[in-house]
């Protein structure tokens, strides 16, 4: 299976060390597409396959071809890849808000993939929804799903709208964490705790909150009764937190993001 991935930031060569890693294919069989000559040796120096500056060269032979340049950068890539792709190539994009019946009309190919992974996928712990068009065999999707898989967890879903709504909650969920736990430093630190004690309270508490609720079978509402004793402080903090609308806000802040999704993807 020759792999070649266009794009050599972060999310693709996320991708390429992964497949390394994992050994989905050989060195030999993995290449890269830099956006420029000036970038081959740059990507080259990374050492997880063969890097090249043309797509003249390596665009033919690939059995995969996955494109992991920014959305901004699409229509610039379509022009370079125009009259390049063969309809038996599968194309797997994980351009975010770049629709599959743009990405088929551009290139004329009928096997597109569409991916939405994010970022923990550079540590191994990524969630990736993705689809593709009916063209694509049953074979190829488990193909992709195995690749896929190297970078943390994925879900197959029916419909392309569907990934807007996981660009929602996985793809820009990571920032929702991030701000959670931003509010509670900034609470730690109003309370006395120095930036670095503020710091570790509220990261191993996400670590071990989080690893809790993967081991067990029990749901989130049977942890907050676990720890949220009857007149006591957490349910103080949680009576707060109903009162702010938090719970509201986040799957308002969610919604608002899926929407933005759909409207990129017009």
């Amino acid at each position: 299976m020759k792999i070649l991935i266009i794009g050599g930031g972060n999310m693709g060569l996320t991708y390429a060390r992964s497949f390394a890693r994992t050994h989905v294919t050989s060195r030999l069989d993995l290449r890269l597409l830099a956006r420029s000559p000036e970038r081959v040796p740059v990507l080259a120096a990374h050492e997880v396959g063969t890097v090249w500056g043309t797509p003249q060269e390596c665009v033919p032979g690939a059995d995969i071809l996955i494109l992991a340049v920014k959305p901004q950068d699409s229509a610039e890539l379509f022009d370079t890849l125009k009259g390049l792709v063969q309809p038996q190539q599968l194309v797997l994009s994980i351009m975010a808000g770049v629709r599959i019946a743009t990405i088929r009309e551009a290139l004329g190919t009928p096997k597109v993939i569409r991916a939405m992974p994010n970022l923990p996928a550079q540590i191994g712990m990524g969630m990736t929804a993705f689809t593709g068009t009916d063209e694509v065999t049953r074979a190829e999707l488990v193909q992709v799903q195995n690749l896929l898989s190297t970078t943390g967890k994925t879900v197959y879903v029916e419909q392309e709208s569907a990934i807007d709504a996981s660009t929602a909650i996985s793809g820009s969920g990571p920032a929702y964490v991030y701000y959670c736990m931003g509010a509670l430093m900034d609470a730690a630190a109003h309370m006395g705790f120095s930036p670095a004690e503020a710091e570790l309270l509220v990261s191993q508490t996400f670590r071990g909150a989080v690893e809790l609720y993967s081991q067990s079978g029990l749901s989130c509402q049977d942890w907050i009764a676990k720890v949220a004793s009857k007149g006591g402080t957490t349910e103080a903090a949680l009576r707060a937190f109903g009162a702010g609308a938090v719970r509201e806000g986040l799957m308002a802040g969610a919604g608002a993001a899926r929407d933005r999704a759909e409207e990129l993807g017009k």
